[in-house]
């Protein structure tokens, strides 16, 4: 009988719940605004009343994927500053990038070439914390530029009108930067290469399977085993009601975010 480890808590997955809801609207009610003479922008509008509606979601969203952010980093220092979890700064269990990264990339790189052995990821591979820190840090920018545009009032009592040139510029550029990538490799990554395909759905029910789980992440599962946590870790399977839900919002996900990366290409390439 096949055995599942618990890989995120309820937490976790409800936080990435949040933040594809965030996300997927903020990249809907967006790029409507961003491409608005493209045809089909008009159309998106529409679909959420207009574009009077559409921006005043965009707010919305916005307001979401700050609130996901601001949970995000205090439960990190809760877990640094008062549990004294020093782990999520360096270790197997950190999201900080590493000299094993390093070694990994090189190795996987190899691997792919058919140069060497795969290499024995552990928790968190380089190509998830590159996608972790590439949203931490696009967040940022985003939100702060979004902010600045939001409440330009406030800001230009103490900051230069040229700034706000800079942020328009900023705020929308980024953000087409973070929709490509993340409809683009993190979806790849996550769903659509050949061992996920055609979904992987450990994000919604937050169990993996043992055998795929040494396959994967050998060096997490080998220290797991030395230590004695794959039996604490041990969840049972996932409910298919569970696995049902995981599949119905992530296919949402990936085809929506498809679909917006050929509307955008479409729009470039016709500006």
């Amino acid at each position: 009988m096949t055995r599942y480890q618990q890989r995120f808590d309820r937490f976790d997955r409800g936080l990435h719940g949040f933040l594809m809801l965030s996300f997927l609207g903020l990249a809907l009610t967006g790029l409507p605004l961003l491409f608005a003479d493209s045809p089909w922008a008009p159309a998106i509008a529409a679909v959420f009343g207009g574009y009077a509606t559409t921006g005043l979601l965009h707010r919305i969203f916005a307001v979401i994927l700050i609130a996901v952010f601001l949970t995000h980093v205090t439960r990190l220092a809760r877990r640094l500053f008062i549990r004294g979890e020093l782990g999520i700064l360096w270790g197997p269990r950190s999201m900080v990038p590493q000299p094993r990264d390093v070694t990994d990339m090189i190795a996987h790189f190899r691997w792919f070439l058919g140069g060497s052995a795969r290499p024995k990821f552990e928790r968190y591979t380089y190509w998830e914390k590159f996608d972790y820190w590439a949203v931490f840090w696009g967040m940022g920018i985003i939100g702060g530029s979004g902010l600045m545009l939001w409440f330009p009032e406030l800001f230009a009592r103490f900051l230069p009108g040229w700034v706000f040139n800079i942020a328009l510029v900023v705020h929308g550029e980024e953000a087409l930067l973070a929709v490509g990538f993340i409809f683009t490799i993190h979806f790849f990554n996550g769903h659509l290469r050949p061992e996920k395909f055609p979904m992987d759905t450990v994000i919604f029910t937050g169990r993996v399977s043992e055998d795929e789980l040494a396959h994967e992440r050998r060096a997490e599962y080998e220290r797991l085993a030395a230590t004695g946590e794959l039996e604490r870790l041990d969840a049972g399977p996932p409910s298919p009601r569970a696995r049902r839900m995981g599949h119905i919002i992530g296919t949402a996900a990936v085809v929506t975010g498809i679909t917006l990366v050929i509307l955008i290409t479409f729009a470039l390439l016709t500006h």
